[in-house]
């Protein structure tokens, strides 16, 4: 790559469309996530105690007299483990939920099996059909789009809201947080989790896949849970000093946890997408937007995330060569048919219908999501007086 270059306080680089460097060498990526996060990676502790506090005054006040108080999302991975823990150990009294795309580890089941049966929580796991979370895949490989993991997080989303909408539930508490991924995602990396629009054009266009057991969530949707409904997601781990080695070490101490060797990897579709599809077909590792909010949040040190960087995306050739067999096996593809995959061009999200421009219209940061924030104050107005 002609210019390449690589920030010198982080590890991202040029293969980021849109970075840029300053004088010295330090990318916009850097300078927006210390701007938008220091307030919470270096908040005041006793405040940072004191907003834990009223947050769950807040929580077991809503739940009061309903069977669970907040959901808690869990996918198998660290952070979203840590949590159960956390509002377990605040005194909450939570529903775990799982969304099931046919795509887990056997060791993120065994991970998320351990934790709720050592914690006596109740877990609610939503399986959608395989065959035809299977067709929805096939389209969205055949669309050659870069973000087929919209399928697993928009149903992830819809399943938490669905679930918290059943049992009268105010809150639910992500594993999402400014410590671990805080950094933004670069253009063109990912697509608009809320693009129920996208995918079903996609589905339509590419087999004329009929959704039908697919848990899916659309801008208006997210609208009416946030603001008819009052729920809230709240990034629950903003709450503390998150130290995701010391999370880690306590998970397996205590909880029977088995790490994974990379972020996100509870997943095998995930595992080979981010290490195998991402790379090879979009020249994409999100390794480096992972590690470095790890170094500028004080968890790694540079040096260690360039050497993690000069390692591949997996364990082994052996472990590759699995995945890619699993993955053509449980696809009905030959490998022929993966490679050629990866050698066709990247396509556009938005070459089909998207409900992004609804999104901007509603939550554009430029616009400090004002108009959203308009229909809230005008909500609260008729609550009020009703």
């Amino acid at each position: 790559m002609s210019n390449y270059s690589v920030c010198k306080r982080c590890v991202m680089d040029s293969t980021a469309k849109d970075i840029s460097f300053d004088e010295n060498g330090i990318c916009n990526y850097c300078i927006e996530f210390l701007n938008r996060s220091e307030h919470i990676l270096n908040s005041n502790k006793s405040q940072k105690t004191k907003d834990l506090d009223s947050l769950i005054e807040r929580i077991k006040k809503r739940g009061q007299g309903r069977r669970y108080d907040c959901i808690v999302g869990v996918s198998g991975g660290v952070d979203s483990s840590w949590v159960l823990v956390k509002a377990l150990e605040s005194g909450l009294r939570p529903l775990a939920v799982h969304m099931d795309n046919g795509w887990n580890s056997e060791l993120a089941q065994n991970n998320i099996a351990n934790l709720v049966r050592g914690l006596n929580v109740d877990l609610h796991t939503h399986v959608i059909n395989w065959i035809e979370y299977r067709n929805l895949m096939q389209a969205f490989f055949d669309a050659d789009v870069i973000d087929v993991e919209l399928l697993y997080d928009n149903a992830m989303l819809a399943v938490n809201y669905q679930q918290s909408k059943k049992y009268g539930v105010k809150y639910i508490l992500g594993g999402m947080n400014q410590a671990t991924e805080g950094m933004r995602m670069p253009l063109g990396w990912n697509w608009m989790k809320y693009d129920k629009k996208n995918i079903k054009d996609i589905a339509k266009f590419h087999g004329d896949v009929k959704i039908k057991s697919f848990p899916a969530i659309s801008t208006l949707d997210y609208i009416h849970y946030e603001l008819i409904r009052g729920i809230k997601w709240i990034p629950f781990l903003d709450n503390y000093d998150f130290i995701k080695v010391e999370a880690l070490t306590i998970l397996q101490n205590e909880h029977g946890y088995k790490p994974y060797p990379y972020k996100h990897y509870e997943s095998i579709f995930t595992r080979f997408y981010q290490g195998y599809i991402l790379p090879n077909k979009f020249g994409v590792d999100k390794r480096r937007l992972h590690l470095s909010t790890l170094v500028i949040s004080g968890q790694m040190k540079r040096e260690e995330a360039l050497e993690y960087l000069e390692q591949p995306p997996y364990p082994s050739k052996d472990a590759l060569e699995h995945d890619r067999e699993y993955f053509v096996k449980k696809m009905k593809w030959s490998l022929e048919e993966l490679d050629a995959y990866i050698l066709r061009p990247p396509q556009r999200h938005d070459s089909y219908a998207t409900e992004k421009p609804r999104w901007e219209y509603f939550f554009h940061e430029n616009e400090k999501r004002y108009l959203y924030r308009q229909i809230k104050k005008l909500y609260k107005v008729l609550v009020s007086i009703s």
